[in-house]
């Protein structure tokens, strides 16, 4: 986490921290449960409980206990509808979704996490799970790494020591490996997640380009290994490298144009 701020504000990170583990809670908690949780005294949690449900970030069930407000899910709702960058892509993502039959993600970039900000789900039975907003690791993701790969940063510095950890046996985690790998996926113009993240769960991600030359988003094609098998995944990356410049060149990208960063 960052350093604190020198106008830090004990009180509202506090209430963040609470607002937070409602919403990543699979069931509505206790005051006793989030001041275990959370390691504050009841009484704290209780009065920014208080004004939290006064404002309808949180509110109570019929067992008294707490869950995450309707308020938050208004304003998320109104930041994801405000950004052109998802309204633009979503004509492209269900195309891909219709092409492909698998689940498609679009995804940004946040310091070291992927944020998912739409999704397009596969009719199939056998599917692989994530939720809009959700985060993930960057370095183990198909969109991650095509965004790591065009960012300018040096891998070694951007990640501390611990940072890069295994989900699966496949999983990255020797920065000199990751930076060798992430030049390849800028040279190639796609990346793939080959059982990195999830296991039993394969994906090939492409990079979205603004009209400057940036990498602004990325978008992937994940399905289980059963269907999205390497010899598939190899005949998907010129459906990615489509898909890259179509997208690309809705938000006005021009190949022939560069940044110059990635060059």
């Amino acid at each position: 986490m960052d350093k604190k701020p020198r106008q830090y504000v004990q009180s509202l990170d506090r209430a963040l921290d609470i607002i937070e583990e409602l919403a990543g809670s699979g069931e509505s908690l206790k005051v006793t449960e989030l001041s275990e949780r959370l390691a504050l005294h009841k009484s704290t949690v209780h009065r920014l409980l208080a004004t939290l449900l006064y404002r309808g970030y949180a509110e109570q069930d019929e067992n008294g206990r707490y869950k995450v407000g309707l308020k938050l899910f208004e304003i998320a709702g109104r930041v994801l509808n405000k950004m052109d960058l998802r309204k633009r892509v979503k004509p492209f993502l269900v195309g891909l979704q219709q092409e492909t039959r698998e689940t498609i993600h679009l995804g940004i970039l946040d310091h070291k996490d992927v944020v998912y900000i739409d999704k397009e789900e596969t009719s199939e039975i056998i599917r692989m799970h994530s939720e809009i907003g959700s985060r993930v690791d960057a370095y183990c993701t198909s969109l991650g790494k095509v965004l790591l790969a065009y960012k300018d940063v040096d891998i070694h510095e951007f990640y501390a020591e611990g940072d890069l950890k295994k989900h699966t046996s496949n999983t990255i985690v020797d920065k000199e490996l990751l930076a060798e790998h992430l030049t390849l996926v800028r040279r190639q113009g796609y990346a793939i997640d080959d059982e990195e993240q999830e296991p039993g769960i394969r994906c090939i991600g492409g990079p979205i380009f603004d009209y400057t030359g940036d990498v602004i988003a990325a978008f992937s094609i994940a399905g289980p290994t059963n269907r999205m098998t390497e010899e598939r995944v190899k005949s998907l990356t010129s459906t990615v490298l489509k898909y890259s410049m179509l997208i690309s060149s809705s938000l006005g990208y021009n190949s022939g144009i560069s940044s110059g960063k990635y060059d």
